[in-house]
């Protein structure tokens, strides 16, 4: 392979969706249609080439993300097909980081769903350019207008359909191209045989309608299309493929295609939308960093002649190669064997074999290029978010923020030997996953394991026990409470040890305020030099961190919170990092005091789907776990009820939601946001946190 790389021919895509809206089988049929591989695979079966966990295949939903790349057209695809349960969004957000389009799917009965919208916020943030593809229109109740309709209101896109369907239900049969204006009818079960025709009369009509909405909406972003719409001219396909691929790559519009992917229908129209409207490498903007060295920002090209710059998004541990790690190769080239800098960490590292990857299957290759998702292995010190640079050419980018995690187990090895087994494990299933976190417990001495929901934690321990072969007993999840102040509070600590030789000295003053919800922790340095002397002022932010790991009311960790040290002073010869981080921490407790500490407890959005004659009791059993019903929606006969519902008062609710509406109601979750819990609750907690009674 040369050096001079097509890029124009790469699309670097991700598949996203809330859970169950098709997005596994979508990818199986792509890969089926692209030649990738030669039997089509079932999610329902656990026969699905990208879900290969057996976790996933016992589970029938995807867990992590996955990759695989295929061709359609001369055109190289590069897939990540990424999970719609809510514990799983991290692997989401990584992905979207590294992608340059993506493919939304939704459900052509449920719409825009919790999940949904989520994944749509991480692109949004992450500018990701998008097509929308409504699935499932071979299902009962299936409205293509409703949710293209909803993807415009709810998720406040531009979205026009390109497709129309033929049929909708068990009559749907094919689609209408509103570019070309051509219907695709498929003939066999295995969707590969099609035939294009012309339109009939009623067909034409309905197509013209939303052709000439889809026409003006074009003219009104781009001066060329204008220009003939205004002088009545014919505008071709191609022109309008063109101007409508500007206009996706800038994020003005979202193409909204539809089809059946589990009955084969529509999705060699999804493969040409991927290559028509979704960017190559070459189409968006160069990536942005630090150069470490000069402080000053760098941009790097998609070019193989620049110098190289790639950002780690996923690392796996692989039982048959050990650590893998998973970069966008954003410039330049790597080769194997090379040394390159991981820039953060300032530390070389060298590639031993280079992967390209096919789910859980690879393919050795001898180079990568701008453009390229690959997999490296013998990167000793690189954790996901980090940048692989040339060593004489470095730049740093911005890294990959993850949520912090919300419910806790507790996890005790059985034996000496599990012990030590146990600790390493945990430490490469948390170098995998970054909300995924371990502490132990200082009152009881157990070890604690976080993460973003009850099925993350469930997949954890289930890898524990059969992938690592850990012995364990495991606790019941528990919410991964938070505490923050509610007034602003000032305290002085001095912290002074004579013990015959050198002593130790540090006098700190510092204030704690609170922050709005969701800000963090925030260190702010208001000291004078000569007060204590800038390599004093590192021990005292990381003295203030460590002291708010646990605090004062449950010792649970403390958050949205500033810390402003404000004076203080040192001794020349018996002040040492070591006493500075004391004493902060002895600050810190003090202002605590006077602060107002409460509790915080994790909101979770719910969204229930059920029929009318059990709305009551469903309400019913929400007021009793201290929810609260935002509104409600129609839709097809049942209600939508969403509501806002505390972490604490979720876990068994599938059960207790099956009982109330005999098996006929279905939820959805995902965490809103933190909010105090009330007084009475927080007595409740902060007892049974001490094993005290009321």
């Amino acid at each position: 392979m040369s050096d001079k790389v097509d890029l124009a021919a790469i699309r670097n895509i991700g598949i996203m969706a809330h859970i169950d809206a098709g997005k596994t089988t979508t990818t199986e049929r792509m890969l089926f249609y692209t030649g990738r591989v030669h039997k089509i695979g079932e999610v329902d079966k656990g026969t699905a080439t990208m879900d290969w966990m057996s976790q996933e295949q016992e589970r029938g939903i995807t867990i992590t993300s996955a990759a695989t790349t295929c061709t359609w057209k001369d055109v190289v695809i590069n897939i990540i097909d990424t999970p719609g349960h809510v514990d799983f969004t991290v692997e989401v957000e990584r992905s979207l980081r590294v992608l340059d389009g993506a493919i939304g799917i939704f459900c052509g009965v449920a719409g825009v769903q919790p999940q949904s919208e989520t994944v749509w916020r991480q692109a949004d943030r992450y500018k990701v350019p998008r097509i929308a593809y409504v699935n499932k229109m071979d299902r009962i109740g299936a409205d293509y207008l409703r949710v293209v309709n909803m993807i415009r209101q709810t998720l406040g896109s531009e979205a026009y359909p390109i497709n129309l369907p033929i049929g909708v239900e068990d009559y749907f049969s094919g689609v209408i191209d509103l570019i070309d204006l051509k219907a695709y009818i498929y003939e066999d079960e295995l969707g590969a045989g099609y035939i294009i025709r012309d339109l009939t009369a009623e067909e034409m009509a309905e197509a013209q309608k939303h052709r000439s909405i889809l026409v003006e909406i074009i003219a009104e972003n781009d001066d060329y299309i204008l220009e003939k719409y205004l002088e009545g001219q014919d505008i071709s396909a191609p022109e309008l493929n063109q101007a409508l691929r500007q206009l996706t790559i800038s994020n003005k519009i979202v193409p909204v295609l539809c089809g059946s992917s589990f009955k084969n229908k529509g999705v060699q129209l999804l493969l040409d939308a991927i290559v028509r409207y979704l960017p190559s490498p070459q189409d968006v903007p160069a990536v942005t960093g630090i150069d470490p060295d000069r402080g000053v920002q760098v941009q790097r090209k998609a070019d193989t002649q620049e110098a190289l710059c790639a950002l780690a998004f996923k690392v796996v541990v692989d039982p048959y190669v050990g650590k893998l790690t998973y970069f966008r190769v954003y410039s330049g080239q790597i080769k194997l064997g090379t040394s390159i800098l991981n820039s953060g960490k300032r530390k070389k590292e060298r590639i031993t074999k280079i992967l390209k990857m096919h789910a859980n299957h690879r393919e050795e290759v001898s180079q990568a290029y701008a453009g390229d998702i690959v997999a490296g292995v013998g990167l000793k010190d690189t954790i996901t978010g980090d940048t692989l640079c040339d060593e004489s050419s470095p730049i740093l980018l911005e890294s990959i923020s993850f949520p912090d995690p919300v419910v806790d187990v507790a996890i005790e090895a059985k034996t000496k030997n599990d012990q030590d087994k146990i600790g390493e494990s945990l430490r490469r299933l948390g170098e995998e996953d970054p909300t995924f976190r371990t502490r132990i417990d200082e009152d009881t001495g157990q070890t604690i394991i976080s993460g973003m929901g009850e099925l993350h934690l469930e997949i954890i321990i289930d890898r524990l026990l059969k992938e690592f072969k850990v012995n364990a007993n495991v606790g019941n999840p528990q919410v991964s409470y938070k505490e923050t102040i509610k007034k602003t509070n000032r305290a002085e600590a001095v912290f002074e040890k004579q013990s015959g030789g050198r002593g130790q000295y540090a006098q700190v003053i510092i204030q704690l305020r609170p922050l709005e919800e969701g800000a963090g922790k925030r260190f702010i340095n208001q000291s004078k030099a000569e007060e204590i002397p800038p390599e004093f002022v590192t021990a005292v932010e990381a003295g203030s961190l460590e002291a708010m790991q646990g605090g004062i009311l449950a010792g649970y960790p403390v958050d949205d919170i500033e810390i402003t040290l404000l004076g203080g002073s040192f001794h020349e010869v018996d002040s040492t990092e070591q006493s500075f981080k004391i004493a902060t921490g002895m600050a810190v407790r003090e202002a605590l005091n006077g602060a107002e500490v409460v509790l915080l407890e994790p909101i979770m959005d719910v969204e229930i789907v059920c029929p009318e004659e059990y709305v009551g009791e469903v309400i019913s059993d929400l007021n009793s776990r201290r929810g609260r019903v935002l509104g409600f929606e129609e839709h097809k006969g049942s209600k939508i009820i969403k509501a806002l519902v505390p972490l604490a008062e979720t876990f068994g609710y599938a059960t207790s939601l099956r009982s109330v509406s005999q098996g006929r109601a279905s939820f959805s979750m995902q965490i809103k946001n933190y909010a105090e819990v009330p007084a009475s609750k927080s007595k409740e907690i902060v007892a049974k946190r001490y094993g005290l009674s009321l």
